[in-house]
C-alpha cells in the first residue's frame, strides 16, 4: 500500500459543509471572465422561442383563457424552461470534465475544501448563471408587456428555486456517469420535460393519464409556480410547488456531496 494510499483512506468522513463555498464560485468567475459570451449565450433560446412560438403561433391561437393571450401563457414556461436548462448544463457536462477528466475537485479536496463545499459551490454558481438568463429573460417579458401582474417580479426568486432544484438532481446524477455517452439519457429526459410540463398548452388539453404523469414533473411545479405568480394566480399550490422544488434540489446536494466524497476520498 502507497503512502498516498494510506493518506487518502485515513482521512475522516467530511460532512456536507459550505463555509468555504464561496472560493468554488470565486474560481469559476474567474474560468469565465474571458469566455463571458459561453455564459450569455443561453439566455437567447429561449427568447428566440418566445418570439417564433409565442408570438407567430399567438396571433393564430388567440386567448387561452379570459384575458391571458397565448404569448403570455408561454412566456413563464419557458423562463421555467431556460432555468431548467441552464442549470442542468452547468450542473452536468461541466461538472463531469471536472470530476473525471480535468481533476478540478481532486485539487480542491487537497485544499481545507470539503465535498459540502465543492457541491454548494457549483450548485451556487449554476444559480448565479441561472440568475443572468432570468433577469435578462424578465427584462423581455416586461418590456413586451407579458407580466400583467406585478407579483411577477417573484418569478426571478422562482427561477433560481427551479435552478437549485435541476441543478442538485443533475450534479447528482452526474457522479453515477461513467461516459460522455450517458448525456444522452440527460436529453432523454430534459426533451419531454420540456415539451410535457404545460409550457406551451394547458394541462386540461392533456389525456387524463397524461395529466396524471405531468404532476410528477419537477419542470411542470416550476412552470406553474412561475406562471402563476406572473399572471397573478396566486393560490395555496405554490408553495406546494417550491417545497417540491426545495425538496429536489437538497436531496440532489446531499447525494453529490457524498458521492464527490466517495469518488475522490475513499
Amino acid at each position: 500500500m502507497t503512502s498516498g494510499t494510506l493518506t487518502r483512506r485515513i482521512v475522516p468522513p467530511i460532512p456536507l459543509g459550505g463555509r468555504n463555498a464561496t472560493r468554488v464560485i470565486e474560481r469559476n468567475l474567474l474560468v469565465y471572465r474571458r469566455m463571458w459570451m459561453v455564459i450569455f449565450s443561453g439566455f437567447f433560446e429561449p427568447v428566440f422561442y418566445l418570439f417564433s412560438i409565442g408570438i407567430g403561433i399567438g396571433q393564430l391561437v388567440g386567448d387561452v383563457a379570459p384575458g391571458v393571450s397565448y404569448t403570455e401563457f408561454v412566456a413563464p414556461g419557458l423562463l421555467a424552461a431556460s432555468a431548467m436548462n441552464g442549470a442542468v448544463f452547468e450542473s452536468t457536462m461541466n461538472i463531469f470534465f471536472k470530476l473525471k477528466y480535468g481533476r478540478i475537485y481532486d485539487a480542491m479536496l487537497a485544499t481545507p475544501l470539503s465535498p459540502g463545499d465543492v457541491a454548494i459551490g457549483e450548485i451556487g454558481w449554476s444559480q448565479l448563471r441561472g440568475l443572468i438568463y432570468a433577469v435578462g429573460f424578465m427584462i423581455v417579458m416586461i418590456g413586451g408587456g407579458l407580466m400583467p401582474s406585478i407579483w411577477g417580479l417573484l418569478a426571478i426568486p422562482a427561477a433560481l428555486l427551479i435552478g437549485f432544484g435541476f441543478a442538485g438532481a443533475g450534479m447528482a446524477v452526474t457522479t453515477y456517469m461513467r461516459s460522455w455517452q450517458d448525456f444522452d439519457m440527460i436529453t432523454l429526459a430534459t426533451l419531454p420535460l420540456f415539451l410535457f410540463s404545460t409550457t406551451f398548452y394547458p394541462l386540461s388539453v392533456y389525456p387524463d393519464w397524461l395529466q396524471t404523469v405531468t404532476q410528477f414533473s419537477p419542470l411542470y411545479h416550476g412552470v406553474d409556480l412561475i406562471r402563476g405568480l406572473t399572471l397573478g394566480n396566486l393560490d395555496w399550490s405554490l408553495l406546494g410547488h417550491a417545497g417540491y422544488l426545495l425538496a429536489m434540489g437538497f436531496t440532489g446536494l446531499t447525494i453529490a456531496a457524498r458521492r464527490v466524497e466517495k469518488l475522490l476520498l475513499s
